[in-house]
């Protein structure tokens, strides 16, 4: 999500293979550090201009592989009024951009130099291609495209590759499971925009899986990757230890106004604790607050304050929001909240693995895609509902649009 990026703007001021998925497995290992991402725009080698098939764009936040690629970051993300809506954007958001620059520049030196996002997303797509070839033959062949909303392959990019390969049936496929009108929303109005510009004439079929927070392989996902970090604490404690499910915050703001974010992220964690059988005590808890105003809570970092104080020891923390490494995890949950918990003498605090190279989570990646094509859908139900406070144009325009409305 965009958690450090906006956190440290200071804006606020102003498993296993199963079945046939083991001809989809993943060879990259987990590496909470950077690694160059050598990929086009599009996440398939085959060349496939020319045929019909299915195109998949998944749509993300996007980082900086680079230090000097995270100024150019900052700009765009700090441009878009889905995020940080403020007076005077296209001039404020280069100024802001170049002041945060250098103290984000460390942050992401400190995690080996820039973002894996881009890494993980192509890994994810390539293998996500595979298997669907095999499970769903009749929209084969599919191929992935990336549409990050701040960093290059930015929607624009996507959108034009996608054209130029021929295709007319694309699937925008959101890589937040839990739906905000601060991500998927933003995402969606981007590629709107863009379509209305590169392919004004509709030559692209198109439809949006605009969330999917209770997937039941998403689930299982997080649960391996939570039965794996149980199972290094000693034998005995393994069902003594707490939960801490941590997620982007949001302000209040943005939550009044009715946005489903924080339903469908508790919804996750109560359908994890299920798979789980509910043997562990657990806490959902929020990250990346900014500035003075009131944001969800309470914070992540606070409650393991609270619970040092408390003798808590053995927590287990959880990014339950995000489908692969990046600042936040890298870098916020591990080089600040883990370090410092560790410093109150909080001895048992761990951070389970992200979703990464997860096999699991491909096939469910794949399984999301097969279930939408099969049905037919244009999107979900609840796409077409704007939130109940919203007054935004660009909202009503994006949804109707892709929801068949317009």
């Amino acid at each position: 999500m965009f958690a450090r990026s906006l956190s440290i703007a200071g804006i606020a001021r102003s498993v296993r293979p199963v079945g046939a998925a083991a001809a989809a497995g993943l060879t990259v290992r987990h590496s909470r550090y950077l690694a160059t991402a050598t990929s086009p725009v599009t996440t398939s080698e085959d060349k496939v201009k020319g045929k019909k098939g299915t195109a998949i764009l998944l749509m993300n936040l996007g980082g900086p592989e680079s230090l000097d690629a995270v100024q150019p970051f900052l700009t765009n993300l700090f441009s878009d009024p889905d995020l940080i809506p403020i007076p005077f954007q296209s001039k404020l958001a280069p100024i802001i951009a170049k002041r945060r620059t250098p103290k984000i520049q460390d942050q992401y030196a400190a995690i080996g130099g820039g973002s894996p996002i881009r890494m993980w997303t192509e890994k994810q797509g390539q293998a996500m291609d595979k298997l669907l070839d095999q499970l769903s033959p009749s929209s084969a062949p599919h191929k992935s495209f990336i549409g990050f909303r701040y960093a290059s392959p930015m929607t624009h990019e996507a959108v034009q590759a996608i054209l130029d390969q021929g295709y007319d049936r694309a699937v925008a496929f959101t890589q937040y499971p839990q739906y905000s009108c601060s991500t998927t929303g933003s995402s969606l109005n981007e590629l709107y925009r863009q379509l209305r510009v590169l392919d004004p004439n509709n030559t692209i079929q198109w439809s949006v899986i605009d969330r999917w927070p209770t997937h039941k392989l998403l689930v299982k996902a997080f649960a391996d990757r939570i039965r794996a970090a149980l199972e290094t604490y000693p034998e005995a404690d393994r069902n003594k230890v707490t939960l801490l499910f941590s997620a982007h915050s949001l302000p209040m703001t943005v939550v009044d106004r009715g946005d489903p974010y924080v339903h469908e992220v508790a919804a996750t964690v109560h359908a994890v604790m299920a798979e789980l059988g509910n043997k562990n005590a657990y806490r959902l808890a929020w990250q990346s607050k900014v500035g003075p105003r009131a944001w969800m809570g309470p914070q992540t970092s606070d409650v393991l304050e609270s619970w040092g104080k408390k003798g808590v020891d053995n927590v287990l923390l959880v990014p339950i929001a995000f489908t692969s490494d990046h600042i936040e995890t890298l870098f916020e949950l591990d080089l600040e909240y883990l370090e410092e918990a560790k410093e109150r003498g909080m001895k048992g605090v761990k951070r389970v693995e992200s979703l990464n190279d997860s096999q699991v989570f491909v096939e469910a990646m794949a399984d999301v895609v097969k279930g939408h094509l099969e049905r037919g859908e244009r999107a979900s139900a609840l796409l077409p509902l704007q939130c109940p406070m919203c007054t935004k144009d660009s909202c009503k325009d994006a949804k109707q649009f892709f929801c068949g409305e317009a």
